[in-house]
């Protein structure tokens, strides 16, 4: 099943890189059960898309396309020039400002609107601190994190 998925998510990679006309490499790699299919080469921002919106796009399209719409174990994850990497690592940081600035409030911080997988992202990353609580709030596409103090009241 793995290996169809994988080429589900190549074959998907190479048409779009085609079609689109982009100077980028398929790379298709399994870890456990996540398979990510990433484009590597320069100048990739139109792929990306406005924050990331149509990376999310073609990763939601790859899921559809290599299960046929069956539920799966395995996820698929799009990245393109590291974009998964430094969006998450920037992410990482906005959850500790606003973590910080809750704590030091003693009040609820709301960060930007992100999407389902941003969102989840740093939920899991503030639950080890301790002292935090997230949830989230609003509906789709505004929907965002709150980060609150815990014991505030």
């Amino acid at each position: 099943m793995t290996a169809e998925v994988e080429r589900a998510v190549r074959e998907l990679l190479e048409l779009l890189v085609e079609e689109l006309d982009l100077d980028a490499e398929v790379a298709v790699r399994r870890e456990g059960e996540t398979v990510t299919g990433a484009l590597v080469g320069d100048d990739l921002g139109l792929f990306i898309g406005r924050h990331g919106q149509t990376i999310e796009a073609v990763q939601h399209l790859a899921q559809r396309v290599a299960f046929r719409g069956q539920p799966s174990d395995v996820r698929v994850v799009i990245d393109a020039a590291g974009y998964r990497d430094r969006r998450a690592s920037a992410l990482r940081r906005e959850a500790d400002s606003a973590a910080e600035a809750a704590v030091r409030g003693r009040r609820p911080v709301a960060l930007d609107a992100m999407t389902a997988s941003e969102r989840k992202l740093v939920h899991e990353y503030l639950r080890e601190r301790g002292d935090v609580e997230t949830y989230s709030e609003g509906a789709e596409p505004d929907r965002h994190l709150v980060v609150a103090p815990l014991g505030r009241g």
